[in-house]
């Protein structure tokens, strides 16, 4: 299984150690799927961090051990174009539409309500689902599983 991460969802892992963004960071730490990821989103995650809000409860050295982590995921040095008739709300966002047809991942994970994402429901065969969605269905049922 494939799936990309929102940069909202990787900064949540690394603010609070319980909840769903973070069992899902380890969970993928655990080899429990793949993480897609693009040079894009390795920026972002590098310059929101340095956001004065962000960087007073994260500390440096956890957002460079994150950045180093993530080389090890699926990272996409070009993306592909959006296809035609896709508008994001947010323009900002289309790099993650754009991960997510590039690696064929099939969830796009985001905590973003306002943006226009969950709202889209799925882009090709990626489905966009929210945090305690993917580790409710995807993950808790993976162990109830015989």
């Amino acid at each position: 299984m494939r799936v990309v991460l929102d940069t909202n969802v990787l900064l949540a892992a690394l603010i609070s150690s319980e909840g769903p963004p973070d069992a899902i960071y380890r969970a993928w730490r655990g080899g429990r799927f793949e993480l897609v990821t693009s040079m894009t989103q390795l920026g972002e995650l590098r310059r929101v961090s340095r956001y004065p809000k962000l960087k007073a409860i994260l500390p440096p050295h956890r957002v460079g051990a994150m950045i180093n982590n993530l080389q090890r995921a699926i990272v996409l040095e070009t993306l592909p174009p959006l296809p035609h008739g896709i508008e994001p709300n947010d323009p900002d966002d289309i790099f993650l539409l754009t991960t997510a047809l590039g690696g064929a991942a099939d969830f796009l994970v985001t905590g973003d309500r306002r943006a226009g994402l969950l709202q889209m429901g799925n882009i090709g065969r990626t489905r966009i689902v929210t945090p305690a969605m993917f580790h409710q269905e995807t993950l808790e049922s993976s162990r109830s599983r015989p």
